[in-house]
């Protein structure tokens, strides 16, 4: 290697991009950090598919940092992002970031800094009890809506208006637009599925981690006493499983319901991807079927390849 910057394996979700970041790692005798929105919560492990049993001996950062329930954003996100990458480099480490949360991966790879939102309690008073076809409307009006991400819940969208008022009351403070490209780009893979395999491997992921225990844990959660608002807001697996446990969806709706919204999530963060090369970053894609070997093989090259004509 000429240059230890961090090397970005990215992709959908079943891309098996976990796999592919381990086996880089051991090769480079590298260190993980997670890119991962969910995987940052302690106990909450089947639903955000953390598969730590992959690691094996494999140093990592950013999973299991928090309680279920305490607030975790993009800006807490980079804050602890940079951090861990800041310490691997001052030891001299090779750091890989792993993860398919896109608006974390593209905010990190570009070098976004963010200031700190605060709470704006009025505000969230006169927006309670809204719908969230209300909210979406609102902050359309504020800001261009890239993605669902802002609007998956009443939560978010409140949150994400709540930023936006504060960026116009402060507008010096806001940050550049995601448009802006960095002046050194960093390796960014991305790991690539065919639209029918990645159906397949959800469907089947799904199936193993409901026969593993996802109910229980979710049932768990709820035991601990994190409320159920809070579970549905973390979406997917949290979303439908809690409600099926408050006794508003049946086992076999929420199978269902839980798979379909899956599906549609890998392709929202495909659309994402898409858009992070639309806005400037060069995404590398190698086959989620490349041999193991191979697949480091590419990644080490380009590292090499992409720092030699820097």
């Amino acid at each position: 290697m000429t240059e230890n910057r961090p090397i970005y394996i990215t992709g959908p979700t079943a891309s098996g991009k976990t796999g592919r970041a381990v086996s880089l790692a051991r090769r480079l005798d590298a260190e993980i950090v997670s890119a991962d929105s969910r995987q940052v919560f302690r106990r909450m492990n089947l639903g955000t598919g953390k598969d730590l049993e992959e690691y094996g001996d494999v140093a990592y950062h950013l999973i299991d940092v928090v309680e279920p329930g305490e607030p975790y954003n993009l800006f807490r996100f980079l804050a602890d992002a940079n951090a861990a990458l800041d310490d691997i480099e001052r030891r001299g480490g090779q750091a890989v970031v792993c993860g398919g949360s896109g608006m974390y991966v593209e905010a990190l790879a570009r070098g976004t800094r963010l200031p700190e939102v605060p709470p704006d309690e009025e505000l969230r008073r006169r927006l309670r009890g809204e719908s969230l076809e209300t909210l979406t409307g609102i902050l359309a009006g504020m800001k261009t809506l890239h993605n669902s991400t802002d609007t998956d819940t009443v939560a978010r969208a409140i949150r994400a208006i709540e930023i936006e008022t504060y960026y116009a009351a402060h507008p010096e403070l806001k940050p550049e637009p995601l448009s802006h490209t960095p002046l050194r780009q960093p390796l960014i893979v991305g790991v690539e599925i065919d639209r029918e395999m990645r159906r397949r491997r959800i469907s089947s992921r799904l199936r193993s981690r409901l026969d593993s225990g996802m109910v229980d844990e979710v049932a768990a959660l709820l035991a601990e006493g994190v409320s159920p608002e809070t579970l549905i807001g973390y979406g997917l697996e949290y979303r439908f499983i809690t409600l099926h446990l408050i006794g508003q969806l049946t086992l076999d709706e929420m199978i269902t319901q839980l798979e379909i919204a899956i599906h549609q999530f890998a392709k929202r963060q495909m659309t994402w991807f898409r858009g992070m090369e639309r806005r400037g970053l060069t995404l590398h894609w190698l086959p989620f079927d490349m041999p193991e070997d191979e697949f480091v093989d590419q990644v080490v090259a380009l590292h090499k390849e992409y720092y030699d004509g820097v």
